[in-house]
């Protein structure tokens, strides 16, 4: 009992992982039916961001490094939202309704911000920099000439060549001059994060240790869930996010601004992520690829739990984590084997007994339940499930 007791904590902890990585996936995806393949990405830029917060504080004395956390955890949601709204500002919002676009636009986006992290260096930063005052200052000069209209298109385009040619050209005379600027930030390896004095070690139970760290993530992810439901049921934005859900046209039609909710929404959801990210740097190391090892999880979740539908987000999340952990930590065999079961069944989930042999009995196990229930533990109802 003991044993199963410790196999079913270990499983709410690793749901609760996968429920903190899933909330903002479950309201991209799931409110406004965009698949963002960059959203594991938006997971690392946090991780990465709660990298550069705990370097700052180390520098500040052991006093002050003990309280980083706190910190991190707000300027992650706040660089991955700024993140994720330049997205939606750039790419999104010219592919709502073609998911298969949006499929393709933002797995290359993924992509570019795996090579951003493995390149970042100060010299590039400058370049963004010198290229963002030319290009934008430039359109907010244009845009004030009476025939903007009529040269709109060739002057972007122009703009955009010479904007992108100066800052290249300073980017590299620096590089050039100046060896230092040209190192790479982050590098393709993975860098740790050490977590906060008070959050090391674990709390005994018998011969039993639970993780700090852990509860950590549960409690925060509590806060999280507790925080979206107030934002969505209580808030003026949340019930106009609602209403745009339902209703695109006919909110239009009452004075919601519809692209600043889509904009909102967008932010918000990336903006859990970095939050997810922040998480994830206390259980190991990170790197560049840290999201892709969680995307298909949290697809999953969001799938299975009904898709825009958080209640259906937090069970299945649960229900995917202690399933994977009492499959993939032998304990179901073990269990098993003491109830003197058929031999064969033993057998069956020894042989499934690993972590990576464990999602693929899960993720088949999630097909045949999708067999069952398409839509998922809670489908749709009204009009969005009529769309």
């Amino acid at each position: 009992m003991q044993d199963l007791l410790i196999a079913i904590f270990n499983g709410i902890s690793i749901g609760s992982v996968l429920l903190m990585a899933a909330l903002g996936l479950a309201i991209v995806f799931g409110l406004m039916g965009v698949i963002n393949l960059a959203h594991g990405e938006l997971i690392m830029l946090g991780a990465y961001t709660t990298f550069v917060v705990q370097n700052i504080f180390k520098s500040f004395g052991e006093s002050l490094f003990s309280t980083y956390i706190f910190f991190a955890i707000p300027i992650a949601f706040i660089i991955t939202a700024l993140a994720g709204l330049a997205l939606e500002r750039g790419v999104i919002r010219f592919l709502y309704g073609r998911p298969l676009e949006t499929l393709l636009a933002t797995w290359g986006v993924s992509l570019i911000l795996q090579q951003l992290v493995r390149s970042v260096s100060t010299t590039f930063v400058i370049g963004i920099v010198i290229f963002c005052l030319l290009f934008f200052g430039g359109l907010w000069v244009l845009r004030r000439r009476p025939n903007w209209d009529n040269i709109q298109r060739w002057a972007v385009s122009v703009l955009f060549l010479l904007s992108s040619g100066i800052a290249f050209d300073i980017g590299l005379i620096i590089g050039q001059r100046q060896k230092a600027l040209s190192k790479p930030w982050f590098s393709a390896r993975n860098v740790d994060v050490s977590a906060p004095p008070w959050l090391r070690g674990g709390l005994e139970v018998g011969t039993f240790q639970i993780p700090y760290a852990r509860v950590f993530i549960i409690v925060l992810t509590i806060f999280c869930l507790i925080g979206i439901y107030w934002f969505f049921n209580k808030s003026n934005w949340g019930l106009r996010i609602r209403s745009v859900t339902q209703n695109r046209t006919m909110s239009a039609c009452l004075g919601i601004p519809t692209d600043t909710v889509d904009a909102l929404t967008f932010a918000i959801g990336s903006g859990l992520a970095g939050i997810a990210g922040c998480a994830i740097t206390l259980l190991g190391s990170v790197g560049p690829n840290t999201g892709q090892n969680y995307i298909v999880d949290t697809f999953m979740v969001v799938v299975v739990g009904g898709v825009g539908n958080l209640l259906g987000t937090v069970i299945a999340s649960f229900a995917i984590g202690v399933t994977s952990y009492l499959i993939g930590s032998g304990t179901l065999a073990l269990l098993l084997t003491n109830m003197n079961a058929a031999p064969f069944f033993v057998d069956f989930f020894n042989f499934f007994a690993t972590t990576s042999m464990a999602k693929v009995l899960v993720f088949v196990l999630i097909i045949a339940f999708l067999q069952v229930k398409p839509s998922g533990i809670f489908p749709q109802k009204g009009r969005t499930a009529e769309l």
